[in-house]
This record gives structure tokens, sequence and C-alpha cells, in this order.
């Protein structure tokens, strides 16, 4: 608010005015720190809150701080307290818990607005953009016999404007007879610039064609680009891959250029205005033509109409060809003051084609005297990415007028076609050309810059000269690596030399910035083989096994040799494909299986198997007996196996006593092309079972007879009664037969060994004793469980020896000594005791067995 006092005459009067200013939104809200840190323990629980620093607005009312806001994040949430006169501070809410462990820090934005609208300007597209081709020219790869219909490769161009400025359509160009021929071969999809083949490639009928692609724009005009448009020289590297067998074709397209356009000078009309006083010799520099071809195609001369005064100097400077107007007689201003005349730009090609602009030359009576520049060619040099503002060079230009007549305002000149406007810039009172854009070496090498030289005379008079700008390349390109991979997977037994990808590189750069030096950087069987520049194949180059290792990743390294170096890297991804070249395998060459006699038909009585190394079907392994003519009967009659599980099934029960042991071979046979196979021997033992009663041998009978032994009454203790002898079919213990006295029961006066089988006396005959004693003898084997038989003895007493007939002698033998058949079944239940011991350690098993015999 402004208080003022005003004071008034006739009458006098006194007056206070008060003005209120009112405020604009001329201000933003600042934070007094670009940055706040705060500390905050991980363990703080949710709902804690941090006033943060406000922001301030020297503006008032709705002009200042209206609200605050804080960028999206998980852990936080903002609060806003109205203060009052202090304004609205922001508090930072702790919504989330916080782990250190998962985020050690958080970045968060906060915002302060204020009331203001600030007014919004667009700026609309105008289509001043011609598509550009990410690549030219185009490399690409063509197979022969390739599928009709596929894609070949794709072109791309991009452009600067928007919306349907730079919406692109691709076409392929049919200018002549052989561009039409194309129509049968090729065609492009418009929009994403897939080049489709219609029809299946011959290498034996068509090695090599060539065809240009153009990019244009859907605005108003359309603009577009032409693929090797403005290239003097422009070739396509094709690799042809030939099949059956894998060969390799280099193929370098030259791209030539056919005279379709006619030069074309900028301005139909040149004005140029000279002193009637100037000398004959002096030389004006005129507009150059411009022409799309390139080469001899491109503008060769100038020519200029009959006239009285003037002649014509053509200057050639690389692929520039310039003209410059001569004076070769005084012109007088009062005989004729305004004299015109045809430029005529004429091109090389075959037939010519030219093109025209008027020239009018108005002789003047004043300002007699052109600028002159101290030299009429400059050079010098700058490095591409040179920062803008820098000075490139300085020209300079007198002028022998006095007054506004000598002074110079330095302007730049250029083609339509160059970018010279885009790079450079002159300052219009010093001369002196300073860097307006981005220099790149690789986009050109070289500049060519015409500066006028204008005095301020009326009318004007002016000169030109000509700045050479050579761009120094510096190494800011990395080489490019492009790898075609002409197969995803390699065999295992590939031989060496085997192509498996095309690999290439580019480098953007010159000269040894752009000399690039590519190698395999891990180790792996493979290497790089070079077909032409920069082109490279890659080999197999040592043997290859999947079951080691089933696929390589190939790091390519592409290093330049500039300073400092360069390089870029890509990871070719190669898979092994699997041979059949290993064989099934057993974990061990002999099998010992042990089987139950009496087991049941159809039981497992062993499970074989095999590994294979291989994959897929090389590694599917099936199992089958081999012929063997060993055994007492036909193999298939006792067993048969599963061919997929290598299970081993029985065809019949087993008895010990007819077949103890029998050995067959199981082969097991991979799936692959051809099969490999090997064998197993299995050895099948038959374990005995107490399935037999012991049997009793002549000439005592166990079927119900009773058998009858006479004794005298005069024996004495220990004396011979009877031997019973009995045999066990089984094998072991459940053969090992022992010999009891079941009856009578409580008998004091017989006894027999257990072992032998021998019936004795224990005692002298009494008066008290029975005349006949029954008894009856069990035997029993060592099985489980045990089986016996009987036999029944009537032992009668007779008065003299004379009356005694019986089945055996009564010479003495050593009581309890040992039959020779007890002798020798007892070793070899010890042979068999010691064969089982052995096995079982052969087999490896935990618990140990221990038999212990006692007789």
């Amino acid at each position: 608010m402004i208080n003022l006092k005003t004071v008034l005459e006739n009458p006098l009067e006194v007056h206070y005015v008060a003005i209120e200013v009112l405020d604009v939104n001329d201000h933003s809200p600042t934070f007094s720190e670009n940055e706040t840190h705060l500390q905050i323990s991980e363990s703080t629980l949710p709902g804690a809150r941090f006033q943060l620093q406000g922001a301030r607005d020297p503006d008032s009312d709705m002009y200042s701080i209206q609200l605050y806001k804080l960028s999206q994040n998980d852990h936080f949430r903002l609060e806003v307290k109205d203060r009052g006169e202090d304004g609205k501070i922001p508090v930072l809410y702790l919504h989330k818990p916080l782990d250190k462990e998962t985020a050690r820090s958080h970045r968060l934005l906060l915002t302060a607005v204020d009331g203001g609208k600030p007014a919004s300007v667009t700026v609309s597209d105008v289509n001043d953009n011609s598509p550009v081709f990410t690549t030219n020219p185009y490399t690409f790869y063509v197979i022969e016999n390739n599928v009709a219909g596929g894609s070949l490769f794709s072109v791309s161009a991009q452009d600067s404007d928007e919306g349907d400025n730079a919406l692109i359509l691709y076409n392929i160009l049919r200018n002549g007879d052989e561009h039409k021929k194309l129509t049968s071969f090729l065609n492009i999809n418009s929009e994403n610039g897939d080049i489709l083949a219609l029809k299946s490639f011959d290498f034996e009928t068509l090695k090599t064609f060539q065809f240009q692609v153009v990019a244009s724009d859907s605005g108003t005009p359309s603009l577009s680009k032409e693929l090797c448009a403005e290239e003097l020289k422009c070739s396509v590297s094709v690799e042809a891959v030939i099949n059956n067998p894998l060969k390799l074709y280099r193929i370098d397209v030259d791209i030539l250029d056919v005279n379709d356009n006619a030069p074309l000078f900028t301005t139909k009309l040149q004005h140029l205005y000279i002193a009637e006083s100037t000398l004959p010799g002096v030389k004006f520099a005129l507009s150059e033509a411009t022409d799309a071809d390139v080469g001899k195609n491109g503008v060769s001369t100038y020519k200029l109409s009959q006239n009285e005064h003037f002649s014509l100097a053509v200057h050639k400077a690389g692929d520039s060809v310039s003209a410059e107007l001569v004076l070769q007689k005084a012109l007088d201003r009062e005989k004729q003051p305004v004299i015109t005349m045809t430029l005529t730009a004429v091109d090389g090609g075959s037939p010519p084609k030219s093109g025209t602009s008027q020239l009018v030359v108005n002789v003047l009576d004043n300002n007699d005297n052109i600028p002159i520049f101290s030299e009429t060619l400059y050079k010098t040099k700058i490095t591409e990415n040179t920062p803008l503002g820098t000075t490139v060079i300085a020209v300079n230009a007198t002028d022998a007028d006095e007054g506004l007549n000598s002074e110079i305002v330095y302007s730049l000149r250029s083609k339509d076609q160059d970018r010279v406007l885009d790079i450079f810039e002159i300052q219009s009172q010093t001369g002196v050309i300073k860097v307006k854009g981005n220099i790149d070496f690789e986009d050109k090498k070289a500049f060519e810059i015409r500066v006028e030289a204008s005095d301020k005379g009326q009318p004007p008079m002016s000169a030109h000269c000509k700045v050479l700008v050579e761009v120094v390349d510096i190494n800011d390109n990395a080489p490019e690596i492009t790898v075609t991979s002409l197969h995803t997977t390699v065999k295992e037994d590939a031989d060496v030399g085997t192509v498996i990808a095309l690999v290439s590189v580019l480098d953007k750069d010159g000269g040894k910035n752009g000399d690039v030096k590519i190698q395999i950087k891990n180790e792996v069987p493979l290497k790089l083989e070079i077909n032409y520049k920069n082109y490279y194949s890659l080999l197999v180059d040592g043997p290859l096994d999947r079951e080691s290792v089933s696929s390589y990743n190939v790091t390519v390294v592409a290093t330049d040799r500039g300073t400092p170096s360069l390089s870029s890297t890509s990871v070719l991804s190669i898979q092994v494909s699997d041979v059949n070249d290993n064989a099934p395998l057993f974990p061990e060459p002999i099998i010992n299986v042990y089987v139950n006699e009496n087991g049941p038909v159809g039981a497992i009585i062993k499970t074989v198997s095999a590994t294979d190394a291989d994959v897929d079907q090389n590694s599917k392994v099936s199992y089958s007996f081999l012929q063997s003519n060993s055994n007492s009967l036909p193999l298939s009659t006792m067993i048969n196996i599963n061919s997929e599980t290598g299970d081993i099934v029985s065809l019949q029960s087993f008895n010990y006593e007819e077949l103890k042991t029998f050995q067959f071979k199981v082969q097991a046979t991979d799936s692959g092309v051809p099969p490999l196979s090997s064998n197993v021997t299995v050895n099948v033992l038959i374990l005995d079972e107490n399935d037999n009663n012991p049997t009793i041998l002549a000439p005592y009978s166990e079927h119900g007879s009773v058998n009858s032994e006479n004794i005298p009454y005069s024996a004495e203790a220990g004396y011979f009664v009877a031997k019973i002898r009995a045999v066990d079919a089984d094998s072991g213990y459940n053969a090992l037969l022992s010999y009891h006295l079941s009856e009578p029961k409580g008998n004091n006066l017989f006894r027999i060994g257990t072992s032998t089988g021998e019936i004795r006396t224990k005692r002298r005959m009494s008066d008290n004793d029975l005349k006949t004693h029954p008894l009856v003898v069990l035997v029993s084997d060592n099985g489980e469980p045990s089986l016996s038989a009987t036999v029944s003895i009537d032992v009668v007493v007779v008065e003299s020896t004379a009356d005694i007939q019986t089945q055996f002698g009564h010479a003495p033998i050593k009581e309890e000594s040992f039959s020779d058949l007890n002798l020798y079944l007892l070793i070899a239940i010890v042979s068999v005791s010691v064969i089982f011991l052995l096995d079982l350690k052969t087999q490896r098993e935990i618990k140990a067995v221990l038999f212990i015999c006692i007789f």
C-alpha cells in the first residue's frame, strides 16, 4: 500500500490518496537448500513424522505457496500443516517400515507449487526434416533356396519431425526396365521396411542385383530420402551362403548412378551491381548450381550466353565446380545501365543435362570499389565434436572506398543441399566464423564455406571467398559387431573348420580410429577366420564333446586402434547338439543274484540298470538277454526281462536240489542311430530251503514197520545194539542230522549217539529189566523249521550170544566218534559257510554273520 498526499490550488485543497499495488505471479517458490538429508533408524515405527524446511515465495495471497507434492514412493507420505502467518509447512510421514538391507537410502522429490497460472506456448511442427536412413549402405546376407515369402532383411529410417511429418512409408524405387524386373523378385512392407522375397533365389541363375529404397514421410509436402542418393560411390556388400557343401561367397555390388537429374540453381534470377568505373579483369562470384546426381553426372561446367562485356571463369575444386563472372570490357552506364545474360550449368552425363539462371547486371556510377579479401581461399582444420561457440577462423576483407562505402558486412552463403548454415555462423562485423552446430566426422569429413563481404554503399558492392574446413576425426565411435548365425546349434562331431556364424565389424571413425582388431576373449574350441576386410567366419577349431560342455557363450571383442581405444563386446550362444557316441554302461561287470528256492512265479529277482551319457533318444536304454548255452535248462523257460525297466522276473519256482546256479548275460542298447550297446554277466545262485525230511537208510525202515535187534543178557555197558543211518536231500544245516531216543520216556538202559546214530547200552542188565524193549529213534535236521523222521526198533534180551542175529557186527567202536558220512557233511557245511561269508563281504553288507557249529 502506498499513501500519497496531494495538494491542489484554486481553491487550495489537500487530498490523501491510498494506492494498493496488486501482486502478479513473478516469483517461483524456492527452497533454501537443494537437498535435505534425514537420518532415520530402520526400527522407526510407521506413523513417525519429520518436519521439513518449507519453501519461500515473495509473492502474496493466491500467488504464494499453496501446496506441496511428494514424488511417488512406497514408504513415505506427505502432510501439509497450515501455520497461519508462517505459511504452510511440509511434514514427512512414515507410512511403511524401513529395511536397510532392502534399500539403504530413499531419494524423494519435494515440489512446492504456488497459485499462479502459467502460460503454455506450443510450437507446432512443420515438415522441415527429411527421413534419414539409420545405415547407408546396408550389408545383408542372402541364402539361396530361401523360402518364398520370407523376410530377407529390413531397412529403417528416422524423421526428426513429429506426428504425420514423422510417419515414414517405404517403397522400392523402380526407374527403368532393370528396376521393373525387381517386381518379380522383391516387395517391401511400406510400414516397417521389411524386404520380402517373392520367390526362391538360385545362386547359379542370379548372383546379384541392385535396387534403391525410398523413405518418404507423410508431411505436406512430403519429404523423402533415397538410399545411396548422394553418395559418389555406393556399394552393397552381399555374402551368399551356399549349402551342401557350406561355402561363403563375398560379393561387392557397386550401385552406379544414372544421369536422371538436371543441374538446378537455387535462384533463377541473380542480381549484380557493378560500378561503371570497375576495371576489366575484376571477377564476381556467382551462385552455384546443384545436381542430385553424383560423379561425372553432377555439375561439370558453366556456360555464359554471348555478350559484349563479360566472360566466365570456371573453377573446379574436388567435387565442387563454381563460376565467376569476369569483366572483359569497361562498362558505360549511360549507354547500357542493365545487362542481362543467361548462365547455364551443364552436367557430365551422356546425354548431358543442364539448368539455367538469369544474370542481371546493374551498372552503377558510384561506390566503385568492391571489398577485397586478404585471401581468396582459406584453409583450416577443426576437430569433430568441437564445443559450440568455438572460433574456426577469421576472414578479412578491405574496401578502398570511404565512409559507408568502406564498411564491410560478412555473411555466409551455401548450397541448399549442404548443412553449412546449420553448422557454422559468422560475426557480421568481424568476419570471425564460429561453430554453431554439431560437427561429426562420420557425417561429413570436410566443409566448403562461401563467405560474402558486402559494403554499405547504395547499392552495395560485394566479394566472395572460400573457406575449406577439414574435420579431424577423434575416436568417438566404438566398433559395432554384427553376428549372423547360420546355425543355432552345432553337432558335437562337427569337423574342424565347420562354419557356425558370420561376424562383421564396423567402426564409423576413420584412419587408425576405424582400424579394428577382433578376437574371441574366452577359451573355446572355436576361432575367427577373416573372409574379407572386417568380415569373419566363426569356425570349429577343436573337438566338441556335449557330455563335457553342452553350450558355449562365445565372447567376441572388437577393439579399435584409437587413443584411447574403444571396444565393444558381443556374446554368441552356441548349443552343442548330441550325437550317439556313448554306449550304455552298467555299474559293475558281474552281478550276483541270490534267489530262494520255491519262490513265487512272477517275482522280480533283480533289477538291472545301465546309464547312457547321451541325451534324448540317444540315452533311452532297452534291455534284453543274450543267448547262452551254458545252462541245463533253456533261459526262456526260467526268467524274463522287462525291456524298459530292466526288471528280471522268474517264470518258475526254482528247486535247489535240481538247479543250484545258472548264468546269463543282459544287454543294454540305446535308441541312437546307429544304436550302441554293452552287456553284464549275471550269476543266479539258488539258496536252499529246508523242504526235505530226513530219509532212513536200509536195513531200517520208517514206514510203520518195527525192526528187531537182540542183545545178550550179559551185555556190558556200552554194548553196541544198532546203528541208524539217515540222509537229507537238502544241504548245509538243512542236511545236518541229529539222532534222539524219543521213546520210551525216562529210558535209563539205552542211549544213542546224536551224530552217529549208534544205539548202545548204558549199563548191565538186571533181573528187573524187561525182556523186550521197544525203542523209537527220532532223526531231525537243523533247518528252520526242523524236519524229522522216526524208526521203531524192538530190542530183545536173550540168554546167550548164540541167539543174537543183528544187522551189524558188535566189534568195539569208540563211542561218540564221527562216522565218515558225518565228517564229510561237516566239511561241506563249513565250506559253504566260508563261501557265503566271502560273498557277503563282496556285497559290502553292513550286517555281519557268524556261524558257529557245535557238535
